[in-house]
């Protein structure tokens, strides 16, 4: 599992200090950026280095955020294929499940316009962060999720 904190900026909030909806976006696309580097270590978006592409996420809003106190996000790998992979997201707040998600995410090669098999070598390393999660209520173990 990969944790980083994220400080809620003046514009992620409300009049009324709650955070908006679409912060999640932006903080839980910087929690993916551990697990792209399994890929592309230096994140260079070139044509050439860059194999990953996002097919879909989705988001769980459980409770209320607050401007003014930092946001624990962890992000886990819960399925790995032939070709893509997913990736659980949750935001933490106070010790409290916030908000959650998922994010699909295919190796893709740009220059051939195809998806492309996960090595061997990248797909033990994703296995490390593996956490089974339900499938319909898609939370994780209670002995995976820390406090």
């Amino acid at each position: 599992m990969f944790t980083i904190k994220v400080t809620p900026r003046f514009g992620d909030a409300d009049g009324l200090r709650h955070i908006n909806n679409i912060a999640l976006v932006e903080w839980f696309e910087v929690g993916r950026n551990p697990i792209f580097r399994l890929f592309t270590p230096d994140l260079d978006l070139s044509y050439e280095k860059w194999k990953l592409i996002l097919v879909r996420t989705e988001f769980d809003y459980i409770g209320q955020m607050y401007y003014g106190e930092d946001v624990e996000i962890r992000s886990y790998i819960t399925r790995i294929g032939n070709t893509s992979f997913t990736i659980g997201h949750e935001a933490w707040q106070h010790g409290e499940l916030k908000a959650r998600g998922k994010a699909v995410i295919v190796h893709y090669d740009f220059i051939e316009g195809k998806s492309k098999p996960i090595s061997d070598s990248i797909r033990k390393s994703l296995e490390k962060h593996l956490i089974k999660v339900d499938e319909f209520t898609g939370e994780t173990p209670k002995d995976k999720v820390c406090k």
